[in-house]
């Protein structure tokens, strides 16, 4: 009998250890594998800033459109929109203004500085929109942060008196969209006012276009190269004159934006007016890509009316491809 109760004691302990055990053992999850260091399966989405404007008269901006006037392809797949915001719904502005100080801009400094005052005064809406000031040459810095203060940034781009030796363009848009952009909450927008063309950065073009994709930034960029003080004779002011001016174009047209090249004070205004006013009439559509995986390559990126008759009357601008790479951005 003794050893029948000694039996039923040890098979009653290994019973009771048993469970005890499999209740601290981490049971197989039902979620999927996690795609990051964080343990957490992350889809991500692509958000595309859409200017839309009149064929027959180009400064028109068209507004009053809704999220089904529009699909988005991706590598000629169409693809599931999943937010769409409008001029009265969109979020603020974050919008950097990098300005050339290289030596080629040394006799252009006080105009250069009042045009970067002039745009800030023109696009930053008091208590929504933000704006922040950084130079570039053979250095990159970072004058004043994001803020809505003017006052502040008054000071900072009269603290700009001496040039450097180089022109460090594009760090200086890798440097910005990696740092300050990344988590911006909100549109992400940079000006660059230049006159030069970048001769010492590490990054290469497509480099600066890349991060400026990946960070959903949209460029745009004022030349002052011509015009305003005869720099280069015989060519009409507002023209692509070079290959520096092409390469800022093709900086500005794949992430977005668009190149400026003006020839005089009244130029430079009308050019400040009309981003201020894309900013304002913008269309914001995100979507989720069918091919969530991050394999490094580019894809395609169009939007189309979805109804075709539109495409006669109206023409649409958005980034034209990005690069499916992970990255961190809120």
């Amino acid at each position: 009998m003794r050893n029948i109760f000694r039996l039923f004691y040890i098979t009653a302990f290994i019973f009771v250890s048993s469970f005890a055990i499999s209740a601290q053992t981490p049971r197989p999850s039902t979620t999927p594998p996690p795609s990051d260091d964080t343990g957490a399966v992350k889809t991500f989405e692509v958000r595309l800033p859409v200017t839309v404007t009149d064929k027959k008269k180009k400064k028109n901006l068209i507004a009053g459109l809704t999220r089904g006037d529009f699909t988005v392809f991706e590598d000629g797949a169409p693809q599931e929109l999943t937010f769409f915001t409008d001029e009265k719904t969109n979020p603020p502005v974050y919008v950097g203004v990098l300005m050339d100080t290289s030596p080629s801009a040394a006799g252009k400094m006080t105009f250069s500085k009042e045009a970067a005052k002039n745009f800030i005064y023109t696009v930053t809406r008091i208590r929504k929109d933000k704006a922040a000031f950084m130079t570039f040459d053979n250095e990159v810095n970072l004058l004043q942060d994001f803020t809505d203060k003017l006052d502040l940034l008054d000071k900072a781009v009269d603290k700009v008196k001496k040039v450097g030796s180089q022109t460090a363009l594009y760090d200086a848009i890798w440097q910005f969209s990696d740092e300050k952009l990344r988590n911006a909450p909100g549109r992400r927008v940079i000006v660059v006012i230049t006159d030069g063309d970048d001769t010492f950065s590490r990054a290469e073009l497509r480099d600066a276009i890349d991060i400026a994709q990946r960070t959903e930034t949209t460029v745009f960029g004022i030349s002052t190269k011509a015009g305003f003080l005869g720099t280069v004779p015989g060519v009409e002011a507002g023209t692509v004159k070079d290959k520096g001016d092409k390469l800022l174009t093709q900086l500005c047209e794949q992430t977005g934006g668009e190149a400026f090249f003006t020839g005089d004070m009244l130029d430079l205004e009308k050019a400040f007016k009309k981003i201020s006013d894309e900013l304002r009439s913008q269309y914001i559509i995100t979507y989720r890509p069918t091919n969530q995986n991050f394999d490094g390559k580019e894809r395609k990126i169009e939007v189309r009316f979805t109804d075709k008759s539109k495409d006669g009357d109206f023409k649409i601008r958005t980034k034209s491809s990005y690069r499916a790479v992970r990255d961190s951005l809120k």
